[in-house]
């Protein structure tokens, strides 16, 4: 908390001003999309903050670092989603999703928990299904699918019963779940029925996931670093 709190706090600022302005959604403007990424913004300016060597040495903050970049372009996409450009941003997270997952590998597999997860998948897009027409009904396959499988490689890293986890393992699976709940209270507003207080339940939990998953970038340091240090 001491080491990574204070880089944290331009995030925290951006998401206060966020809230504050609350500036409506029916009228869509680069200034607004410029607000709604802004806490974005900081995340990359968080990880940037641990060094050039930091991202060249460490292959998972690199690529968390790149879904980060797709999100705020999704968001912004997002903002004129309404004037055709959902899909687009649809395709922003899509990317994003994938690089989350590689940046979480594929070790340990866990088939337990990626069966869980395929019926959680699952469940949310038969729901979905009969709300669904045209070529979403595909895209929004895919993207359950990949958003199902990032939170699968997220969960799967932390292994509590054999006390195999760390807290940037933990902080990837919390935020891998707030993204789920951010995306489904999206697709349950959007195609289904008007979801109470939704535009806050989706950004409150964006954010805090964005946050979560940027967080668990930065590795533990290993013994070799701690002997290095002392």
């Amino acid at each position: 908390v001491k080491s990574e709190g204070p880089k944290l706090v331009p995030f925290f600022k951006a998401t206060c001003v966020y809230f504050v302005l609350w500036l409506p959604t029916s009228s869509p403007s680069w200034f607004s999309a410029l607000i709604k990424c802004l806490p974005i913004f900081c995340l990359w300016v968080f990880l940037l903050a641990h060094g050039i060597n930091f991202l060249v040495s460490h292959r998972s903050a690199r690529r968390i670092l790149a879904g980060l970049i797709f999100s705020a372009v999704g968001d912004a996409f997002l903002i004129w989603q309404e004037q055709g450009y959902f899909i687009h941003g649809l395709l922003m997270f899509a990317i994003t999703h994938i690089l989350y997952s590689s940046a979480f590998g594929m070790k340990p597999l866990d088939l337990k928990a990626g069966l869980l997860m395929g019926l959680v998948s699952s469940s949310c897009y038969a729901f979905l299904y009969s709300y669904l027409s045209g070529p979403l009904t595909y895209l929004v396959a895919v993207y359950i699918a990949l958003i199902g499988f990032m939170g699968w490689r997220a969960v799967a890293g932390i292994q509590l019963c054999n006390d195999l986890w760390t807290w940037t393992k933990l902080s990837a699976c919390i935020g891998a779940m707030l993204f789920m709940v951010s995306d489904l209270t999206i697709a349950l507003n959007k195609f289904c029925f008007p979801v109470p207080y939704s535009r806050f339940i989706i950004m409150a939990t964006y954010y805090a996931a964005q946050m979560l998953i940027a967080l668990s970038a930065v590795e533990s340091r290993d013994e070799e670093d701690f002997r290095k240090r002392s």
